[in-house]
């Protein structure tokens, strides 16, 4: 067999890195220029034909040159983003991220580990990540902790442990066939889906869940969950978690902590907490009476691509038993035997805690965030996203072309805009009208939800660029837009 001579070796690496040096400049530098000048561009452009054309395309055959790569991105993809980096971008509580995070991506990148096992200094980073999570939720010292890409995976990683970890089923060696009736999961109909996607993941299936009603606060009506509970448990079933909400997703409601923690204690069930929006709102006086509880949670599921302002991708799952994280993931095959001492030694593998195997470092833009901004700067700017909802709950108050659907809570307003006279599903086409307008004219991007039948408009503001004056300009061109529907009717 013939061996290739090293001259004909070839590389992924650029032939001239001054050009490339050169071109990660320009991108740096657009970025910059990106980011400073936002607030004067339009938070949402439509995407010609020609673009979704040109991205349509099949795979290339012969590379092209950095540059023209680049040239491309600028043209086709740069001006068509969702517009989540831009002040008003108010839609499914999506964050903003920073400067220093996007480069924190940038560093991890060009490091490149996988942040999973071996004794390297990115798994040392990830540690600190989740002990300072800790420190921000008050759970202690000595629980266990992983981060993930977002709320889904965290829920279903917490609901996994507890499934796991329910009763003296070994439900991890012998299936859900080792439970001698259905398993049942407890939360509020305003629960996010995913705890429903996550409880079919996990073998229970969609009739595993019960979902309560809410009372007039949009909060799991705890009267309900009781009667529930114990008619279920006549029944046979084996009720072993409850999940309560940090932060609806459709209007910010906090249920009832206290309450559901008593619930949970008094009927022996793992009481998990989804706090992937609202869990860090614990740092505004306001609302840490309301969330304290989640502190003796069995676990917490929360996003810091949402309220910590961290470039996508980053979420957290807390375990408060250690062992019972472990002994829900842990599985050490010949090819990872950890040694101790070389490159094989150092950490507990972080596998051991979760499904991945293959995990990038997204720690970095978290840890560089927080020794950037410190604790109290984050408590300081979820607040100021608070006051702002607050803000803007009262210029719909003062209006009489407005209406408030749902109580503000946390970030969270609920509105739409009204007419003497008119039915509801004139009322729906009106506020949908005023929606699609705001985004395609690129003046903002609230997104919609229906409560109690009402079409409504939502701003969900996890913004880190948000001033007051937007929601000025937010009331303004709602009622400008609404007003030219109606002579239009």
């Amino acid at each position: 067999m013939d061996l290739p001579h090293s001259s004909s070796e070839q590389t992924l690496d650029p032939q001239d890195w001054e050009s490339m040096r050169k071109l990660g400049h320009q991108m740096v530098d657009d970025l910059i220029d990106y980011w400073q000048g936002i607030r004067d561009e339009k938070i949402w452009k439509p995407i010609p034909e020609e673009v979704k054309a040109f991205l349509d395309q099949p795979l290339p055959e012969k590379g092209q040159s950095p540059e023209e790569v680049y040239q491309d991105f600028k043209k086709y993809i740069f001006p068509y983003n969702k517009g989540n980096v831009h002040p008003r971008f108010f839609a499914w509580i999506q964050g903003t991220g920073t400067p220093l995070g996007s480069f924190a991506d940038l560093l991890a990148s060009g490091m490149n580990p996988n942040t999973a096992i071996g004794e390297h200094s990115a798994m040392y980073v990830d540690r600190q990540v989740v002990n300072w999570c800790k420190e921000l939720m008050n759970f202690p010292s000595e629980a266990s902790g992983i981060l993930v890409s977002g709320g889904s995976m965290a829920n279903i990683t917490a609901l996994t442990v507890a499934r796991n970890s329910f009763g003296e089923e070994k439900i991890r060696q012998r299936g859900l066939k080792a439970a001698s009736s259905q398993l049942l999961i407890y939360c509020s109909v305003e629960t996010h889906s995913c705890i429903l996607k996550a409880a079919e993941i996990i073998g229970l299936g969609s009739e595993g869940v019960r979902k309560i009603q809410v009372n007039e606060q949009f909060q799991l009506d705890t009267t309900a969950l009781r009667t529930q509970i114990q008619a279920d448990l006549q029944a046979g079933f084996l009720p072993f978690c409850l999940v309560g909400t940090a932060g609806t997703v459709n209007t910010g409601a906090i249920d009832p902590m206290e309450e559901l923690l008593e619930i949970s204690k008094e009927f022996g069930l793992w009481f998990h907490v989804d706090g992937a929006y609202g869990a860090l709102a614990k740092l505004d006086p306001i609302y840490a009476d309301a969330l304290r509880a989640m502190e003796e949670a069995d676990s917490l599921a929360f996003d810091l691509h949402k309220w910590l302002y961290v470039p996508y991708e980053v979420g957290c799952t807390l375990i408060r038993d250690q062992k019972k994280h472990r002994d829900a993931f842990a599985l050490t095959p010949n090819y990872l035997l950890q040694e101790k001492r070389g490159l094989s030694g150092g950490l507990d593998s972080i596998s051991n805690y979760g499904f991945e195997l293959s995990r990038g470092f997204k720690a970095l833009k978290v840890w560089m965030s927080l020794k950037e901004h410190g604790r109290e700067k984050y408590a300081s700017m979820i607040t100021q996203n608070n006051m702002q909802a607050a803000y803007l709950a009262e210029l719909v108050r003062k209006s009489p072309q407005l209406e408030l659907t749902a109580p503000v809570s946390m970030s969270i307003t609920c509105f739409r805009m009204v007419v003497s006279g008119w039915e509801e599903a004139a009322l729906r086409e009106l506020n949908r009208e005023i929606l699609v307008s705001l985004q395609e004219e690129g003046i903002a991007s609230p997104s919609s939800t229906i409560l109690d039948g009402k079409y409504t408009l939502r701003v969900a503001n996890v913004n880190q660029r948000t001033r007051m004056e937007d929601m000025d300009l937010l009331v303004r061109e709602v009622i400008r837009l609404g007003k030219q529907k109606i002579a239009s009717s």
